[in-house]
């Protein structure tokens, strides 16, 4: 019959669309069990502590941790006191990635943690509902012998969570806080090979800014991005099955148009929600490997949420239409 879709199927094809569907999953999860890799890698930075003495205390400067041009450094805060070098003139330095390594636009994203190492002294602790303010430069660039270009910078208030497990004595001066990790910073593309970050904490008694916040020995970062070989198998299986996708929803529009009635509301939902699926599915990705694109989360959130708000009606309409049926069959004569 002209516009039979799954009403009118036997029992013997219904079980065969089932198995090529079956199938279709199992080797889906065969490929991103066997062949691709883990989704996200993180690596682990500690900051270097650099020395910005007054001559050079501007934002163009920029201190890298190690190289030929590295900064001058010191090992530890009773090194900067010894040297009556101030809060402010420390430049807290770190390279993405690690030494001998680049960064890839297969990386897709970059996400990056916050954890600072506070040591307890009695007469500095950390004050409830302390503030962290942190002046952040950010700078790119593609190979080791330019120069860096800055892509950012910021001052950011991150608030203090921290315990201190053990007694407040000073027999227990200089153990660590145990601190929640911080969000940092998050990058909608990787679209360079290496990255600098310079991180200041200044402070200021008149304005009471990285006050209270304890006594902080070290920064450390961890970076977060998606592994290149996930990203090459997760393309290659948007970019095979969009087509797909596509092959049914054009088969089924066909079937729907076939039929000797207008479709029904039900049967358009199911048409509009493929339409999303695929707009979800289409492997735009592939582009933001070429070209610097900063808003690819972005518009991966609104295709998700479009994807979602058309899931939600729907069930909305489905569950409509199968109360209205209910109703329909028991109401009495």
């Amino acid at each position: 019959m002209a516009g039979a879709i799954i009403e009118n199927m036997s029992t013997k094809k219904l079980v065969i669309v089932g198995v090529i569907l079956l199938l279709f999953q199992a080797f889906s999860f065969m490929v991103g069990g066997l062949i691709a890799p883990s989704p996200t890698t993180a690596v682990h930075y500690l900051a270097t502590k650099c020395v910005d003495t007054v001559k050079h205390h501007q934002s163009t400067k920029w201190f890298m941790p190690w190289g030929p041009n590295q900064c001058d450094k010191i090992r530890d805060f009773d090194e900067a006191m010894a040297k009556k070098i101030e809060a402010n003139n420390i430049v807290f330095a770190v390279h993405i990635p690690l030494p001998n390594k680049e960064m890839s636009p297969w990386f897709q994203f970059m996400l990056v943690i916050l954890q600072f190492d506070i040591a307890f002294k009695m007469y500095n602790q950390i004050e409830d509902g302390a503030l962290a303010t942190i002046d952040v430069g950010l700078a790119y660039r593609d190979d080791t012998l330019s120069e860096w270009t800055e892509m950012a910078h910021s001052i950011e208030q991150r608030k203090l969570s921290c315990n201190f497990t053990t007694t407040k004595t000073y027999e227990n001066e200089g153990r660590y806080y145990e601190c929640d990790l911080l969000p940092f910073m998050e990058l909608g593309n990787v679209a360079h090979k290496y990255y600098l970050l310079n991180i200041r904490l200044p402070v200021s008694e008149r304005k009471k800014i990285n006050m209270g916040i304890g006594e902080i020995k070290d920064i450390r970062l961890v970076g977060i991005h998606q592994n290149g070989g996930f990203t090459k198998v997760w393309f290659a299986m948007k970019t095979f099955l969009t087509p797909s996708i596509l092959i049914i929803m054009v088969w089924y529009w066909r079937r729907i148009t076939l039929m000797t009635r207008p479709p029904v509301l039900l049967e358009k939902v199911i048409f509009a929600l493929g339409l999303c699926m695929t707009f979800i599915n289409i492997p735009v990705e592939w582009f933001s490997v070429g070209f610097n694109w900063t808003w690819m989360l972005l518009f991966g959130d609104i295709r998700q949420g479009i994807f979602y708000a058309m899931l939600l009606s729907f069930w909305i309409i489905f569950c409509g239409e199968h109360l209205m049926v209910c109703l329909f069959t028991f109401s009495p004569t």
